[in-house]
């Protein structure tokens, strides 16, 4: 199977493509946030202020990247598990937001907001962090640095590598995944 390779910002043709299972490479700019950070986003969209960055067309990685050694850009960056992010996805996809990227299934409302909105949401290998930070070639903090490795970082990666899971459509990984083997 070939990889498709996105480069954000994406758009509503792009995500309109991408299908379940489908094996992306993301090249370009990511943003990185936790339960915290998007709390904090979410407030700001709430209240019409402007977030630290356009979520425009971009990509969220749930990660809280473990702090670098001398010579990283980063160390361990794996996924974190993206249903603590449920209850805030929806205001940040309405907002723009066109991928997610994390481990484990999303809710029903960020499914819908998926399909309103055109946004898919990926996931990365779990337990693979240090492999995939060797695909993060540049990280900057954006906001607030006084959530640490929950601070939202502007990641620059290099063919980062992630399957959809959940796409604009409806297709869910998970539920087609298991219907396969209940057979």
């Amino acid at each position: 199977m070939d990889y498709i390779k996105l480069t954000p910002p994406l758009t509503d043709e792009v995500i309109g493509k991408l299908k379940v299972g489908d094996r992306v490479l993301i090249s370009g700019t990511m943003y990185t946030g936790r339960d915290a950070a998007h709390k904090k986003m979410v407030d700001l969209i709430e209240k019409n202020e402007p977030m630290p960055f356009d979520p425009t067309g971009q990509i969220i990685y749930f990660v809280g990247p473990a702090p670098a050694k001398p010579g990283q850009v980063m160390n361990s960056a794996g996924p974190t598990t993206s249903g603590r992010m449920n209850k805030f996805s929806p205001i940040v996809i309405g907002a723009g937001l066109k991928g997610m990227v994390g481990k484990g299934e999303m809710g029903p409302e960020v499914v819908e907001a998926m399909k309103k909105h055109k946004a898919v949401y990926m996931v990365a290998t779990g337990g693979a962090g240090a492999l995939i930070a060797d695909r993060i070639v540049g990280a900057e903090v954006v906001a607030w640095e006084e959530l640490g490795p929950e601070a939202v970082r502007k990641l620059t990666v290099d063919e980062f590598p992630a399957i959809i899971a959940q796409d604009c459509h409806g297709g869910n990984i998970y539920v087609e995944g298991m219907a396969k083997y209940k057979k």
